[in-house]
């Protein structure tokens, strides 16, 4: 039983459980300009996650509820409004909140960033506060995906409520954390691998993760540098990362 963790590019995740559900995690696919062909269209979708209502994070969400009808997971605001766009399974929560959806266990926890959906006429509406989630699968893996943000003191909560072996950390800079912020935050969670994401999508996303290996160098963690369309199992026990 393992976790199989697959890289779209930019924030984007497939996560497939131990027993075989797909989470699709900030589902941008077809503007995505790191999103590999192969993946712009999937199989197989049972839950999404949405970290906050930028397009850049929920652009191709109502395309696949609407070919899949999945579960999903997202701040009530944000929930609500992809309920209007036709999902049928809203599983709206909020901050500190906790639920069980389709064997994991699915926490939301805090995050520093905006969150405006934009609607096809151009206008913004309100779509909640920005998140990000600690997802404990049932061999005990933990991931936290942080979602959009900035480095912020709580993050040594999430450390200590959650204690995640495994955390998706934005690097880009600008828009979220760059290197130096995610390696304060590395130092708060501790986490056993870092992955890093949202960076490189665009030029202005000027962080790497060679920079953050190096002002991260004193801390215990493994890098795992994932290019978009790789896939790696994760083992609960031992943490091995097996490239697929």
């Amino acid at each position: 039983m393992a976790v199989k963790v697959t890289y779209l590019g930019h924030a984007t995740f497939k996560l497939v459980s131990p027993e075989g559900k797909t989470f699709l995690i900030d589902p941008w696919l077809n503007g995505n300009p790191a999103c590999p062909e192969s993946e712009k269209k999937q199989s197989a979708v049972d839950v999404i996650v949405c970290t906050h209502g930028h397009g850049d994070h929920i652009g191709d969400a109502v395309e696949v509820i609407r070919a899949h009808q999945p579960k999903v997971v997202g701040i009530y605001e944000l929930a609500s409004w992809l309920g209007k766009q036709g999902a049928k399974n809203i599983l709206p929560m909020n901050k500190g909140g906790s639920q069980m959806v389709e064997g994991v266990k699915i926490t939301m926890v805090h995050a520093v960033h905006s969150c405006g959906i934009q609607e096809d006429d151009g206008s913004t509406i309100y779509g909640g506060e920005a998140c990000g989630y600690v997802l404990e699968f049932s061999d005990g893996l933990r991931i936290y995906h942080a979602g959009d943000t900035a480095v912020f003191a709580d993050m040594q909560i999430i450390s200590d409520l959650y204690e995640p072996d495994v955390a998706m950390l934005p690097i880009g800079d600008l828009f979220t954390m760059g290197p130096r912020e995610a390696a304060y935050a590395i130092e708060m969670l501790e986490p056993r691998v870092v992955i890093p994401m949202h960076f490189g999508t665009f030029p202005v996303l000027t962080g790497k993760p060679e920079e953050l290996e190096a002002v991260a160098a004193e801390f215990d963690f493994e890098m795992l540098t994932m290019k978009p369309g790789e896939e790696h199992t994760l083992d609960a026990e031992k943490l091995e990362m097996v490239n697929e």
